[in-house]
């Protein structure tokens, strides 16, 4: 099987080769066979609402790896089918078709959810039933400590708050930082939180800590609190809306400071933006468009063939959580939920995002992209370990 998905990988310029993907409302399927020759996967993401741009992002990319694991020959000679609800961004939704995956469609493992609350609700309620969950993309610290069922193939919070503020002090040598964050955001607040402290205990002054309420859209009376402290790096750990209006307004209201943010900053660039408000800024990633690996360029490539837009951030972990999963069930030669759950935590995997094993609390271990916006266009800047 670890052959069959490297042969996946390699092959990513070759969809065209198996189709049968659907979508029938709030869900769809893919498949490639009878139900005794198939394993069912399933997949939550919100494909409408607020969260649409990273959901649409993550579901066809896990389309596009079941089209490329099924066309190598499936998981063990059985194709996948893939089921997927569209969650719409609430946690209710989510649970909902959590509930109609596990009990109605008799999914074997889920790929799922995209964003922390939702995905939170479900691995709560996954409890009962310990059926193995992978997250691409949901980066809460306790997401995965919900229980032992539950995966991640992205950073958690702390993690990119503690590394962005390494990087602040080591690289760009700041020793003023301000920081805004939405106080309601589970993502945002608690990347914030440890970027606070990892900043104090590398002996920088943080000179504002500023919050606002989910649902804001006037900045001005904290970027106006936060120019006055003159900070030399202004830390956003926010999602794309949000990190739209703010840069705007910061830039209004005369803030100078380096803006720095985390991977919610994915998916920024849109056509209707004027991105020169964040030029210069840079965000932690977890892969590069300008990467020289030959999978991410044919994947790069093969996404945009397939859906006319380009691939972010989202829609290659999702790619990689989906053959990680893939290969799980190979190597637990069973679809118990026990034994997928034992040979993830034992994965080794070399995918698009880099090489990485599972450390005890099922979050990956792995170096980070740095990123910086230009021009209206994403940038590599280096590949970033503050522990190297």
């Amino acid at each position: 099987m670890k052959k069959r998905i490297l042969a996946a990988l390699m092959a990513l310029a070759m969809l065209g080769a198996f189709s049968g993907c659907s979508n029938t409302g709030d869900g769809g399927s893919a498949s490639g066979g009878s139900d005794s020759d198939t394993i069912r996967i399933g997949g939550l993401a919100p494909l409408t609402g607020d969260a649409a741009s990273y959901g649409v992002a993550v579901n066809n990319a896990i389309q596009m790896a079941v089209e490329d694991i099924n066309a190598n020959g499936g998981i063990d000679g059985k194709q996948i089918e893939y089921i997927y609800y569209d969650e719409k961004g609430d946690t209710t939704e989510a649970t909902n078709a959590y509930n109609k995956l596990v009990q109605d469609d008799k999914v074997v493992a889920i790929i799922g959810d995209v964003t922390t609350k939702p995905t939170l609700a479900v691995a709560q309620t996954s409890q009962q039933d310990n059926i193995p969950i992978i997250t691409a993309t949901a980066t809460a610290a306790e997401v995965t400590l919900t229980g032992p069922n539950i995966f991640r193939a992205c950073f958690t919070d702390p993690f990119q708050g503690e590394l962005m503020a390494s990087y602040a002090s080591e690289k760009l040598g700041a020793t003023k930082v301000a920081v805004l964050s939405d106080m309601a955001d589970d993502y945002s607040s608690g990347i914030a939180e440890a970027f606070v402290a990892k900043a104090e205990e590398l002996g920088m002054q943080v000179v504002a800590d500023e919050k606002y309420q989910d649902g804001d859209v006037d900045f001005k009376s904290q970027l106006t609190n936060i120019k006055g402290q003159n900070p030399d790096v202004l830390f956003l750990p926010v999602y794309y809306e949000d990190l739209r209006l703010i840069s705007a307004q910061a830039k209004e209201v005369g803030v100078t400071a380096q803006l720095c943010g985390a991977d919610g900053w994915d998916s920024v660039l849109t056509d209707n933006f004027d991105s020169s408000v964040l030029n210069g800024g840079v965000f932690c990633s977890q892969y590069s468009t300008e990467s020289t690996d030959e999978r991410v360029q044919n994947f790069i490539s093969a996404y945009k063939e397939k859906y006319e837009m380009d691939p972010n951030m989202f829609a290659v972990l999702a790619y990689d959580a989906t053959n990680m999963m893939a290969q799980a069930i190979s190597d637990a030669g069973s679809t118990d939920s026990q034994a997928i759950i034992d040979a993830m935590a034992a994965l080794e995997y070399d995918g698009l995002t880099g090489r990485m094993t599972f450390d005890e609390d099922r979050n990956p271990q792995k170096s980070a992209v740095i990123v910086s916006i230009q021009d209206n266009a994403y940038k590599f800047v280096e590949n970033y370990d503050p522990e190297a």
